[in-house]
């Protein structure tokens, strides 16, 4: 019986758990299959700083490939599992070969919902932003003067919709909901970003939905909205949120409910795998999270190569997550599942706000909107339990700093 682990997933998480595993001086044989011909990379500056041109590719990456021979760690682009035999401990590849494993990791991340072909999905010049191959699409396409549509008005869409102003585009935004980022953040947070957007001469369309992508040729040349209007494009970005990639381990007889089902210790149904990011549905306050983010992804991934690596303690998330828009940085620290109030509290200097989130009378979580000091005073306050007082956090003038004092 081999004691290979073989990582499926080439991507943030599936990184972080080789590297850490050989920081922890684990030496088993070690396996990553990626699907892309590049080596793993950050992704979150694809679509920002990659995107802009202010940023190399070679700078993405998170180490050069002499560092996988350095550390055994065979990887193998390009090539993708297409099976999984958990009865023999093999992954079958798209070529046929075979690998034993000891220890199976799923990274598989996630892929971007796409639209339908019905209603002009796969007409040329529509786009998605998750990887390379993305980004460097919509570079050709972001030329001065052009027109993009960005369907969703979630982070993804907001982001993508500051990086095509920066390059001169002319923007709009649609979002079929009652306004953008409905499903993330609170009104208040929303309002801010509106603003902000609108500032750049972003036009947003809110309670508007696309009926169909218009073509000419084969391309993207329009688009009929739900509010009877038509408008003329040149490309479209589709940001309407993103799906598991959990069908192998479904394939397999694991456990998946919108991701692969793990404990504690990011465990899946089957004790000699273990699932990490995007991918994986994971234990939260007596129910279940899936949570799209670099830093879960890092942490998790990390948290199981701890696990095998002999320890024994359980993975206990503590969300926090970023957006970069423009010159604005947005920090968010805990998860507003479930919220039922929330209290805005202005910055110490222009243009920064913060906006906290209660549920039944309990701190939960902060947006931070270019307020560096309340996501800190936020963040810990989550990590030290502390329900801070609403009096003073409504005072823009009050030192977060006593809050911190309460515990």
């Amino acid at each position: 019986m081999t004691d290979r682990l073989v990582i499926i997933g080439a991507g943030q998480a599936g990184f972080a758990l080789a590297a850490k595993l050989r920081a922890l001086k684990d030496t088993r044989p070690i396996t990553i299959i990626g699907a892309e011909n590049a080596l793993p990379y950050q992704r979150p500056p694809l679509t920002k700083k990659y995107l802009l041109g202010e940023m190399a590719f070679d700078r993405l990456m998170f180490r050069p490939e002499q560092w996988y021979a350095d550390n055994d760690v065979d990887i193998r682009l390009s090539t993708w599992a297409e099976q999984i035999k958990r009865e023999s401990r093999q992954v079958i590849l798209q070529d046929g070969s075979v690998l034993e494993y000891g220890t199976l990791a799923l990274t598989t991340g996630s892929t971007p919902r796409a639209l339908p072909a019905a209603i002009g999905g796969d007409l040329e010049g529509v786009y998605v932003a998750r990887d390379k191959r993305d980004a460097d699409l919509l570079a050709d396409e972001m030329r001065p003067g052009r027109r993009v549509l960005i369907i969703g008005g979630g982070y993804i869409g907001l982001e993508a919709a500051a990086v095509a102003r920066h390059r001169g585009l002319e923007v709009t935004v649609i979002e079929m909901a009652d306004r953008i980022l409905q499903r993330v953040a609170a009104k208040e947070t929303a309002d801010i970003m509106r603003v902000i957007h609108e500032s750049h001469d972003v036009v947003i369309r809110e309670k508007t939905g696309l009926k169909r992508l218009v073509g000419k040729d084969g391309r993207v040349s329009a688009a009929a909205l739900s509010d009877g209007s038509t408008i003329g494009i040149d490309f479209a970005i589709v940001g309407i949120g993103v799906v598991p990639n959990d069908q192998l381990a479904k394939e397999a007889g694991l456990e998946v409910a919108n991701g692969i089902v793990v404990d504690e210790f990011a465990r899946s149904s089957d004790p000699s795998i273990y699932a990490a990011g995007d991918c994986a549905v994971q234990p939260w306050e007596g129910g279940q999270i899936r949570l799209e983010s670099v830093q879960n992804a890092v942490d998790q991934a990390e948290a199981i190569a701890a696990i095998i690596a002999g320890g024994t303690s359980p993975y206990e998330p503590k969300p926090w997550f970023w957006s970069d828009q423009y010159d604005v940085k947005l920090q968010i620290a805990g998860f507003n599942l479930g919220y039922d109030e929330t209290l805005l509290r202005p910055g110490s200097r222009e243009g920064a706000h913060s906006v906290w989130y209660f549920r039944k009378g309990v701190f939960i979580a902060v947006d931070a909107i270019n307020d560096a000091k309340a996501y800190v005073a936020g963040k810990k306050m989550l990590e030290m339990g502390i329900n801070p007082d609403k009096s003073i956090l409504a005072d823009g003038s009050a030192d977060l700093k006593q809050l911190l004092a309460q515990s």
